[in-house]
């Protein structure tokens, strides 16, 4: 254990986004969170732990790369970055080991091993933030990153949901889930609220909005902010580009920068109290 261990005891703070629902945009907060603290100047890593639908290589723009195997293990990817003040950028996911349409039909047990995998063989060396990706639910795949993160004091979970009852409902459970496993919420973030249309910039709320913010309020848990939709943010995830940094000043972009700002911030607070 203490061999395996050592692979993520560099690692200063582990952040897992997490969500009951699927298509709620967990890969989009999770990228944009470590493209923009990597352009901060930070060293980052984000693994992406959903095993049947892998994104995070896409949103990345380092789709087809290849996993170097060493004798100590596999070294992550490396994220190509633009700008003054950069950082490090770093990924692994099972995307980079199959083929792009290769269905993973998997049982839980083989799941569960690749999940241990990516905790114990990969050499992420010094990081200030290792951020993970997770599929929705609360079943294998989460058991088993949190199982193997505990011992490691993680800073806590982010919480992603779209405003409609229906997502809210699900995230409720996603809660229970961090309450029963120990695990921090530092936070929920409510995505898709509003449409900014890409002439005149006016927000439509199209599902509604404020489903988050209640949710937040009534489980007295921070709020992070509303994110819109933008079709400009869509644009860069397929290009592989951060969208904070190619549309700096954008309703979706200040949005956001400041969600993640908040995530931020509520991690140096958790830190503070302890």
């Amino acid at each position: 254990m203490a061999d395996d261990a050592q692979h993520l005891t560099q690692v200063k703070r582990i952040v897992l986004v997490l969500s009951g629902k699927g298509g709620v945009g967990k890969s989009t907060v999770s990228c944009q969170m470590a493209l923009s603290l990597a352009l901060a100047g930070h060293r980052v890593g984000i693994l992406d732990v959903d095993i049947c639908g892998p994104s995070v290589p896409k949103i990345l723009g380092v789709e087809g790369a290849e996993v170097q195997q060493t004798a100590q293990g596999w070294v992550p990817v490396p994220v190509p970055l633009e700008g003054d003040r950069k950082g490090h950028l770093s990924t692994i996911s099972i995307g980079f080991m199959v083929g792009p349409d290769d269905a993973i039909v998997w049982r839980g047990p083989r799941k569960n091993a690749m999940i241990k995998q990516f905790f114990t063989d990969v050499l992420w060396g010094v990081l200030d933030y290792l951020i993970i990706d997770t599929p929705p639910g609360t079943s294998d795949e989460h058991v088993a990153t949190v199982a193997n993160l505990m011992p490691f004091n993680p800073s806590g979970a982010v919480m992603v949901t779209t405003p409609q009852d229906v997502s809210v409902d699900d995230v409720k459970k996603e809660l229970d889930f961090c309450n029963k496993a120990g695990l921090r919420v530092l936070g929920i973030v409510e995505n898709m609220s509003g449409f900014v249309c890409p002439h005149c910039e006016e927000c439509t709320y199209i599902f509604s909005k404020g489903g988050g913010e209640k949710l937040a309020q009534s489980q007295n848990i921070t709020f992070l902010g509303r994110v819109p939709i933008d079709p400009q943010l869509a644009e860069c995830e397929d290009e592989g580009k951060s969208f904070t940094s190619a549309y700096v000043g954008s309703q979706s972009a200040v949005a956001l920068q400041s969600v993640i700002q908040g995530v931020v911030g509520s991690i140096v607070t958790a830190e503070t109290a302890q």
